[in-house]
């Protein structure tokens, strides 16, 4: 048998399990209608691929997995797809997810499938591509995609495979009659894992309170080739948690955040073992599995095999469910199990019990009392952890101290709310105190993201604003050679013309200079009324001298006023000697200029990847229609 080791803490709550041993596995009726939830599994939900109205087959693909971390679903048995949409599932939150609601048509009617003919002789990646496609999930824990696990053998060394046949949480007994009844399909799935993940050792660790299991699985590995240990471990609980059931078989304890493979164990259930059988064999998908009904409301405790989606109305009215007498319907045992609302929630992959208990049998939970900092509940605790410490964290709402006292290794065992004499739903807090912090974390991701895309976008900006300065620095520079480049030439062309020895004397008179003049002009002349008038009002002295002041700059306004006028009425002339519009090719350059201006504001709001490629189009030929229309007004302009 080997050695047995041990694991810190762990309660022995009452068994509860002969109840449903009783009589062998039953077929469950099947039911009218059948509600299959897309998300049954960790990761991402599967995705529906088929319609209301169409009909399907048993065994038929009716949503398929979405990334890694999925599995697929199929139809449990034949017949019309009524509706795809919420409804209530089996979980904590008592909230609705998205179901397939397939009604029954009684034909059972199985879509064509077959088993592969020798899997030893196929690739390890197309063996395992087979048993995602038919949903293979795992039917002990949380339900972790099959698949995933047995690809750890190709990035981790895989020394020991450990089959996890402890059932160790009370009234649930679905593993145990699977192992009295297909021992030989378990060492068949057993099998075809060893094959993937070529281990050293398999270890098959089952509680000592199953005897009748223990002599059927010792019957079915005589003369077997692998090497199979059964080690048989004492009962308590929760002796069937994976690194606890490691602790024991091995006394390697799985460091905090790492998983099993890192030390080069993998774990396996017994259901998940007969899943693979089934799927490798004979190519049916996960369509059923085997659930405990039990508790004192129910007349007939005993083990179904039930249709993935079954209502738990029905397989409650198949065990002769005491109306009167059901005080709570729980799902999963009684230390982990989840209470659930009402009796139309479907069974899914990872469903092993339903506890249809009477007041009596699960009384309501006494009023929460004061923490008297007994330290029971560390004593039980099987992670190591300090209870006590983690419930004040997150009743504090401390969330950084509760995650450095390790809150993500605690299992939600349930031991230290077991034993706490206070009554304190020690579980709560912790899960409570888990869920804030995944929800912190996630928004922080969110918040990370929208300042990568913030960042992102005033880079952006930035450097189509360094962009733009350049272009506007290289036209200007391109417009400053262009016009030195003009007046040296006409420079040269006054020279060469007879009679022009003092070429300033007869130069064109530069526009832009005689229009500041005239504004110069105008101004001292304001200034200088304005300085008279204040005189005037005031009676203050020098006020001829103003009034001579006044009139000399009257004049030299008036002159540069003309000035300015007859050097404009020439350009204009000379313009329209050469058959241009001097003042519409202003207006149009002007134009041309506000259009660019405009197109590279309206850039720099858009974010659309199309329109900004369209904009950027339109902005190049705005850009030659303006530095033409510059070009043009500054050859035409004197200088």
């Amino acid at each position: 048998m080997g050695k047995v080791f041990a694991f810190h803490g762990g309660v022995h709550p009452p068994e509860n399990k002969k109840q449903s041993t009783r009589t062998p596995i039953a077929h469950a009726p099947l039911p009218k209608m059948l509600y299959i939830p897309l998300q049954q599994h960790i990761g991402i939900a599967a995705n529906p691929v088929v319609n209301v109205g169409d009909r399907v087959l048993k065994g038929q693909l009716i949503a398929e997995p979405v990334g890694r971390i999925s599995a697929s679903l199929h139809a449990p048995t034949s017949g019309i797809v009524r509706s795809i949409g919420p409804h209530p599932v089996p979980h904590a939150s008592g909230l609705e997810s998205d179901c397939i609601t397939l009604e029954t048509d009684g034909q059972n009617e199985w879509i064509e499938h077959q088993g592969l003919q020798d899997y030893t002789r196929l690739e390890p990646s197309v063996l395992i591509e087979h048993i995602r496609q038919c949903g293979i999930a795992g039917m002990g824990g949380a339900g972790f995609p099959t698949d995933v696990k047995l690809h750890l053998g190709d990035d981790h060394i895989v020394n020991t495979l450990i089959i996890n046949a402890a059932e160790c949480e009370p009234y649930i007994t679905a593993d145990d009659m699977l192992m009295r009844e297909r021992a030989a399909d378990i060492l068949s799935g057993i099998r075809i894992i060893s094959h993937l993940l070529r281990p050293s050792h398999i270890m098959i660790g089952i509680e000592d309170n199953k005897p009748q299991a223990i002599h059927a699985l010792e019957a079915v590995l005589k003369g077997c080739e692998l090497n199979v240990d059964i080690r048989v471990v004492p009962t308590k609980y929760p002796s069937g948690g994976e690194r606890q059931l490691i602790q024991l078989l091995t006394g390697l304890e799985v460091p905090s955040g790492r998983i099993p493979a890192d030390i080069g164990i993998v774990c396996q259930n017994v259901g998940t073992a007969t899943a693979i059988h089934r799927a490798v064999h004979f190519g049916e998908p996960l369509i059923s599995r085997i659930v405990t009904v039990t508790g004192d409301a129910v007349a007939k405790p005993q083990n179904f095999e039930a249709l993935i989606g079954t209502p738990f109305a029905d397989l409650l009215e198949a065990a002769s469910l005491y109306e009167g007498r059901l005080f709570r319907l729980v799902m999963g045992g009684p230390m982990m199990g989840v209470t659930v609302a009402h009796d139309q929630i479907p069974v899914i992959k990872t469903t092993n019990c339903i506890i249809a208990a009477s007041d009596e049998e699960m009384p309501q939970a006494p009023p929460e009392q004061p923490c008297i900092r007994c330290n029971m509940c560390e004593q039980v605790c099987p992670v190591t952890l300090l209870p006590q410490q983690l419930y004040w964290f997150s009743k504090g709402r401390e969330f950084d101290k509760a995650r450095n006292h390790n809150l993500f290794d605690c299992i939600e065992c349930g031991a230290c709310a077991y034993v706490c004499p206070s009554s304190i739903p020690l579980v709560q807090y912790y899960r409570f105190a888990k869920s804030e912090i995944r929800t912190e974390e996630a928004e922080q991701r969110k918040a990370d993201h929208a300042r990568q895309r913030f960042e992102a976008r005033q880079a952006r900006l930035e450097r189509e604003q360094a962009e733009k300065e350049a272009r506007r620095k290289a036209r200007a520079e391109e417009a400053a050679r262009a016009q030195q480049s003009r007046k040296s030439t006409e420079a040269d062309k006054a020279q060469a013309e007879p009679g022009n020895a003092a070429p300033a004397a007869s130069a064109a008179p530069d526009l832009k200079q005689l229009k500041t003049a005239a504004a110069v002009a105008r101004t001292k002349l304001k200034k200088a009324r304005d300085a008279l008038k204040n005189a005037e009002d005031k009676g203050l002295d020098g006020i001829d001298a103003l009034r001579v002041t006044l009139t000399d700059l009257e004049q030299k306004s008036e002159e540069a006023e003309q000035a300015f006028k007859a050097a404009e009425q020439a350009e204009a002339a000379a313009a329209a000697e050469k058959g241009v519009d001097l003042k519409q090719l202003k207006i149009d350059a002007a134009m041309a200029r506000a259009a660019v201006t405009k197109l590279e504001r309206a850039l720099t709001k858009t974010e659309d990847e199309q329109a900004r490629r369209e904009m950027e189009t339109e902005l190049v030929e705005a850009r030659k229609k303006s530095d033409a229309l510059n070009q043009s007004l500054s050859e035409h302009s004197p200088a």
